[in-house]
């Protein structure tokens, strides 16, 4: 009688590793919002409105430029030694944020962050394709997503309410956060092998899992140059890149205005200000599994396209009645429920997105991520000079109102934008 040895769980330890990254890319991301309108700040750093606005978009101006060159760098060279780079990289510059000393200097650390965080989503998206078993992609993405998301809705409370308050400065924000930062990249060096059968500790079984429906795609070289012509003729890649910009348009409000928001026209002080402002991205995080679960489940109900494209047109319809419950509430908690619902129902349909690109990417995977996800960073860079715009041209009372409206428009127009999207139909069609 012989026995089949099970699959042994290396992928678990890869996929948590590089939700890690995401934790801690997105901790070191969003905490500028909150250092900049803390009172610490202010106190030693002066710079005016525009100038903020261009901080703000200045980091995703950057990540976005940098998207497609750091996912073909991924495609060609491999995750494990890039990733670790670029982790060391933006901890470096998350470190000279808190040691800049004014427009200048900070500029150039968010540019630096940028351009190294830049290669991150574009290397998981690759990770995915080897390390997730073919059935699972929308809840893979969605496990790194929440990673993301916990940094996201951790830094505004660590930010505002453990170091400032701690330290009353916030120099030791990019100090503490640049440290944990290295400390996480010697660790997914540890935990990380480029694909499955590199990695030490791997067995046949959970080799052959992860092998399932692939068994007959011929295995090619890397890919030496970015398939330009087959991407600008994509109607499904243009359509999903500039969902991503409109979604973004819309989501970026929470990190690069709500702190402002919170303050300036709800009165809140630096730690009720953190507070909701967690409260409400923690809420969001609800979202992404369920995003995953629900992209995985329509599409093997409903077929490749509907299972991609009902989640993200019925998530942005959620979405912008959203933003009408934002403007109506008033109370800390009404505001923190309202805008977590925002968040989890923007961040429900992000799944369906991501496995759209790994469903149309082939062996393109990680540039061709990085090409729709430079689009979609397009829309945060842009979001805070146009709501800046926006506000003072038109925000005669200062009550925010004019801007959440554009920003439910934006995601009203993704909404059209989701029905031209087919994950069925490939950007480079194999031979």
């Amino acid at each position: 009688m012989t026995t089949t040895a099970a699959p042994t769980k290396v992928r678990f330890s890869v996929l948590g590793m590089a939700t890690m990254v995401a934790f801690m890319m997105y901790l070191d991301r969003i905490c500028l919002a909150w250092i900049v309108d803390s009172d610490s700040f202010k106190s030693e750093v002066h710079l005016t409105p525009a100038e903020l606005s261009w901080i703000k978009g200045a980091f995703f101006w950057a990540y976005a430029l940098a998207q497609v060159p750091a996912g073909w760098l991924s495609d060609r060279y491999g995750a494990r030694v890039l990733m670790t780079i670029y982790i060391i990289l933006w901890s470096l510059f998350t470190i000279a944020t808190s040691l800049s000393q004014g427009f200048i200097t900070l500029a150039i650390a968010r540019i630096g962050c940028g351009l190294t965080e830049a290669g991150a989503y574009p290397a998981s998206s690759s990770i995915l394709t080897k390390w997730a078993h073919i059935n699972w992609r929308g809840l893979g993405s969605s496990i790194i997503s929440t990673g993301g998301r916990i940094g996201g809705a951790l830094a505004p409370w660590l930010t505002a309410s453990v170091v400032i308050a701690v330290f009353s400065s916030w120099r030791w924000v990019g100090w503490i956060y640049g440290v944990a930062g290295i400390l996480v990249a010697i660790g997914f060096w540890i935990v990380f092998r480029d694909h499955p059968t590199q990695h030490p500790r791997t067995n046949d079984a959970e080799r052959a899992l992860l092998a399932e429906g692939r068994e007959n795609q011929p295995v090619r070289e890397p890919p030496r140059s970015f398939p330009w012509k087959a991407a600008l003729t994509s109607r499904s890649l243009w359509f999903a890149s500039l969902y991503q910009t409109t979604t973004n348009i819309g989501w970026a409000f929470l990190i690069n205005s709500l702190s402002t928001y919170l303050k300036d026209v709800k009165h809140m002080a630096d730690g009720v200000n953190g507070m909701v402002s967690s409260t409400a991205l923690f809420l969001g995080i609800i979202g992404l599994p369920l995003g995953g679960l629900l992209t995985d489940y329509w599409s093997k109900k409903y077929g490749l396209r509907m299972g991609r494209m009902l989640p993200l047109v019925v998530t942005r319809v959620v979405a912008v009645a959203a933003y009408f419950a934002v403007m109506a509430a008033d109370t800390p908690l009404e505001m923190a429920l309202a805008f977590g619902a925002l968040a989890m129902f923007v961040d429900m349909g992000m799944p369906a997105m991501w496995a759209v690109i790994q469903d149309i990417s082939g062996k393109h995977q990680a540039q061709l991520f990085g090409w729709g996800n430079m689009w979609g960073n397009f829309g945060a860079a842009l979001q805070p000079v146009l709501v800046g715009w926006i506000l003072t041209n038109y925000d005669t009372n200062h009550d925010y109102q004019e801007a959440m409206l554009f920003c439910a428009g934006s995601l009203m127009l993704s909404i059209v934008l989701a029905f031209g999207i087919d994950a069925r139909k490939p950007v480079v069609r194999e031979t």
